[in-house]
């Protein structure tokens, strides 16, 4: 492993990169490089970045209006990104795009609702909303799986309209959960050391029950049953994927964290089979989610360990119609937690560390720009060797930068390019807690705390 970047990979960066300067058409090369792939996965190195997010709304933008994509899928929970996108669609009871975000409710709050996720929605629900009759719409769509409990209220919602009989049966087999005072972690730790305590043969019973009962369920609706059923279906998996995933993230993190990818990879894989069959025509979909799951795993240090990625499954399953796209920053400002659970605070973001890919990046010279990888240039040919990654989750401890932040990749196949922006600043939540304050942080921070 290479200690430092040297000269020849920055020139190398220097000589390839395609700088970025706020032009209308300027990502008209990034969009020649993803030609007809159906799939666009649109990454970020942080949780808290509003360059990440404002410039993957300009991009996704650019794709639904001027390559036919329909459908945005990110990495949030179905039922709370379901709600958006009955509203983006036109079919929510909200007024207003804060409103439709307002279910997102759990820890990191801001990740969701914040002012660029606002304006992105409102953007989508005018979009739908000059669409003329009987034009798709493009929904908005969630990939995880943490949502436990909210997706058992809806199969019960669900159930309870559709056959209220069997609903009964339903409620039975999810009373297994009741012990736990929807307290997700509890339950998962209980049953982990306690095989007794597990409820995996009840929400498989119930997820069973409900696609043996497809047709009928569907026929009897009188309008959009389709959509209503599939709706309920991937709360039923969610509930599945959702029980044994707390049930194995107490036996170490790789298989909690391949389960979970393994169940965003599914949902991206359904979502496109629905809207494809909806539709008539092969679905595109552009996904949202962290660089640590879009890129391809098998490029990275992790990979090696066992873990696979959301990206890699893509790469796997669709090939050339996948399409992974990083981001990445120097130094700035984030919105994140010092621990789970923990308020949003305003943080400083360090120069990144030499050595790095990003320290390269800056040392290019070029503040903005998108950087190919799928063809061989200097740069690709430079940074074929594993080097220093910085990744930076909804938790930001700059103490303890190298070790909780750092990992090794070797970047031309881990995406087919990446988008740099030197200096970031944090995205503004909806509701800043006293932890987030207006200001820049301090100089000192975090040392001066």
């Amino acid at each position: 492993m290479s200690p430092h970047i040297d000269t020849r990979i920055t020139d190398a960066v220097a000589a390839s990169a395609i700088p970025l300067r706020g032009a209308a058409a300027e990502y008209d090369p990034l969009l020649q490089l993803i030609g007809n792939a159906r799939f666009v996965l649109l990454g970020e190195a942080s949780h808290g970045t509003h360059e990440f997010y404002r410039e993957r709304a300009r991009i996704t933008q650019r794709l639904i209006a001027e390559h036919g994509f329909t459908a945005v899928a990110v990495e949030a929970d179905w039922p709370d990104a379901y709600r958006v996108n009955r509203y983006v669609r036109g079919n929510g009871e909200d007024r207003d795009s804060d409103a439709a975000l307002s279910g997102f409710k759990r820890f990191p709050t801001w990740m969701w609702r914040n002012q660029d996720v606002v304006e992105f929605v409102d953007w989508l629900h005018d979009w739908n909303r000059k669409q003329p009759s009987g034009a798709t719409r493009v929904g908005f769509y969630g990939l995880d799986l943490y949502s436990l409990f909210t997706s058992i209220s809806e199969v019960l919602r669900y159930m309870q309209r559709v056959d209220p009989e069997a609903a009964l049966q339903a409620r039975k087999r999810y009373a297994c959960f009741d012990h736990y005072d929807r307290d997700s972690q509890r339950y998962g730790y209980s049953a982990s050391v306690e095989a007794a305590a597990s409820c995996e043969d009840q929400v498989i019973a119930q997820l069973h029950q409900l696609q043996d009962r497809a047709f009928d369920y569907v026929r009897r609706e009188e309008s959009d049953a389709a959509e209503a059923y599939f709706y309920a279906q991937q709360n039923a998996r969610l509930v599945v994927n959702a029980e044994e995933y707390y049930r194995t993230m107490f036996r170490g993190r790789v298989s909690s964290w391949n389960l979970r990818d393994r169940h965003m990879a599914d949902t991206l894989d359904a979502l496109s089979q629905h809207l494809s069959h909806t539709t008539g025509k092969p679905a595109h979909i552009v996904v949202w989610e962290h660089n640590s799951h879009i890129g391809d795993a098998r490029a990275t240090e992790v990979g090696q360990q066992g873990e696979w990625t959301l990206g890699q499954l893509a790469r796997e399953a669709y090939g050339d119609d996948a399409v992974l796209i990083g981001f990445s920053t120097h130094h700035g400002t984030v919105t994140a937690a010092s621990d789970w659970d923990a308020p949003a605070e305003r943080k400083r973001v360090r120069p990144a560390l030499s050595g790095s890919i990003e320290s390269a990046f800056h040392h290019s010279g070029i503040e903005r720009f998108l950087l190919p990888l799928k063809s061989t240039n200097r740069a690709v040919l430079a940074l074929s060797e594993p080097h220093l990654q910085r990744a930076i989750g909804v938790i930001y401890r700059p103490q303890t930068e190298r070790h909780s932040h750092y990992f090794y990749t070797r970047l031309p196949r881990q995406f087919d390019a990446i988008l740099h922006f030197d200096e970031t600043r944090a995205v503004v939540p909806l509701e800043p807690t006293g932890g987030w304050h207006a200001g820049e942080a301090p100089e000192t921070y975090p040392e001066g705390t």
